[in-house]
């Protein structure tokens, strides 16, 4: 005769599963469910919404045939799609293109500002590093960063150079850098990556460190010059341009981006959704396709080490930011 179990048994197995239910659902890949919202903290057409597109393209492959939309917040250095994020739920349904104003320092920046970025989120991975490249005209006389500094030294009221906006990391990389090197170097500051480009090619400002995207179809073009790279190592598109790092060791200054959620996600979540991205971004196609068309690295950290590097932004860019009163507002 079979054996059947006691109401009891039932009883307890049915609420172990109700228990595990929801981890246990998400262990087995469920996430998502749903279309999933990715915020990003600055308008259509600049670097960080090209990635954004690139990953959500390719996003329904990866994720069930859900869709990833992309939701531009732009504004006040990227801290408005930062808050948005850091009140939504944590529950994987609203995600983040992450940028080191929204969500490391900006409230150095901004010390009004109502979120504190290292706290306010989960970090899930780090997508890619931007390269960026200090640029003067083709016919500037400046041809090494040494010719550069020496040219800041004979200018004690500060040497001019392009910036897209106060605390972005072409303004604090040249703050770094003239801390170093002990010279004055002034920012004049534009709306946009275009105009900083037009302000240097209309010899406004003598140099800019843009993102090296920006610059090289201006290289390219010979209207440009690339004199020294913000990170220490090799940028295969400029295979011939030394690093600032050969003459100042340990510099290392780029644009990064990555995913972040809200603050308190589940772990379990949290590896659901980085097991995805990691996936798109290191796919043949996208990883081809950021670094064609971004000259980006491709990084694919982990939880762990994305905090890491946000961690230590923080703590690199923080002194640069209080001994030169830097303020966004």
């Amino acid at each position: 005769m079979p054996t059947h179990p006691s109401r009891r048994a039932l009883l307890a197995g049915a609420g172990a599963a109700l228990a595990l239910g929801p981890r246990g659902a998400r262990a087995q890949g469920s996430w998502p469910d749903r279309p999933v919202r990715l915020i990003v903290p600055f308008g259509p057409g600049g670097a960080v919404d090209t990635l954004s597109r690139i990953v959500a393209n390719a996003f329904p492959a990866h994720a069930g045939g859900q869709n990833l939309v992309v939701e531009n917040r732009g504004g006040a250095g990227g801290t408005i799609a930062g808050a948005f994020v850091a009140q939504a739920r944590p529950d994987g349904a609203t995600l983040m293109m992450a940028d080191v104003g929204a969500n490391a320092i900006g409230k150095l920046l901004q010390p009004g500002l109502i979120y504190d970025p290292p706290t306010a989120f989960t970090p899930i991975i780090h997508l890619v590093n931007l390269p960026i490249v200090i640029i003067v005209r083709a016919d500037s006389p400046v041809r090494t960063l040494a010719d550069l500094l020496e040219r800041a030294r004979a200018r004690p009221d500060g040497l001019p150079y392009a910036s897209p906006g106060v605390g972005h990391v072409t303004h604090l990389a040249p703050e770094l850098l003239a801390r170093l090197a002990g010279v004055k170097l002034s920012a004049v500051h534009y709306r946009s990556g275009a105009d900083v480009i037009r302000s240097l090619l209309a010899g406004e400002t003598e140099f800019t460190f843009p993102s090296v995207s920006t610059a090289l179809p201006f290289i390219r073009e010979g209207k440009v010059r690339p004199i020294a790279l913000g990170t220490p190592r090799p940028v295969p598109a400029l295979p011939e341009v030394p690093a600032v790092a050969a003459m100042f060791p340990g510099f290392e200054a780029m644009t990064w981006h990555g995913i972040v959620g809200p603050a308190g996600m589940d772990p379990a979540l949290v590896q659901q959704i980085h097991r995805v991205f990691h996936a798109i971004i290191t796919a043949p196609e996208v990883k081809s396709a950021v670094e064609t068309r971004q000259a980006a690295e491709v990084v694919a950290s982990t939880p762990q080490q994305f905090a890491a590097l946000i961690a230590g932004d923080v703590a690199k860019w923080g002194p640069v930011i209080r001994e030169g009163n830097i303020r966004a507002e």
